[in-house]
């Protein structure tokens, strides 16, 4: 098993991040299959696979916007932000992806999005490796 870590920049309230490249570079050159967990170390961020096309990405970020509205939550009396902690609860905070052949086993079209719902944060995203050489 291995484990790393790496901070993510955001520069809006609500945006998506590329992290696949930076997930991949945290697969040990020795493992050649197993699973690589990427893990954002947050309440109101989130991870996905989806598509990295910026209008789909505009469409994500849209839809959450639709989906939670930004005020009226019983948390924002502490402290504004309950959208954003209703936004990540639905994307969750972690992504599994299988590790073939020393690399990352996406689909075609497949990338790691880290989704801000609270920014603009620096964001931890832990990337645990497990599995073995056969």
């Amino acid at each position: 098993m291995s484990r790393m870590e790496f901070p993510v920049e955001t520069d809006s309230r609500l945006t998506t991040v590329d992290v696949t490249d930076r997930v991949a570079e945290a697969v040990p050159d020795d493992l050649e299959s197993g699973t690589c967990t990427a893990f954002v170390r947050h309440t109101t961020s989130g991870l996905v696979v989806q598509e990295n096309e910026p209008r789909l990405r505009e469409d994500l970020e849209s839809f959450l916007s639709d989906l939670v509205p930004d005020e009226g939550h019983a948390h924002d009396q502490l402290d504004g932000n309950a959208d954003s902690h209703l936004r990540a609860t639905l994307l969750g905070p972690d992504v599994t992806v299988p590790v073939e052949d020393g690399q990352l086993a996406l689909g075609t079209w497949q990338s790691i999005l880290l989704v801000e719902c609270d920014g603009p944060r620096t964001r931890t995203v832990s990337v645990t490796t497990v599995g073995g050489n056969g």
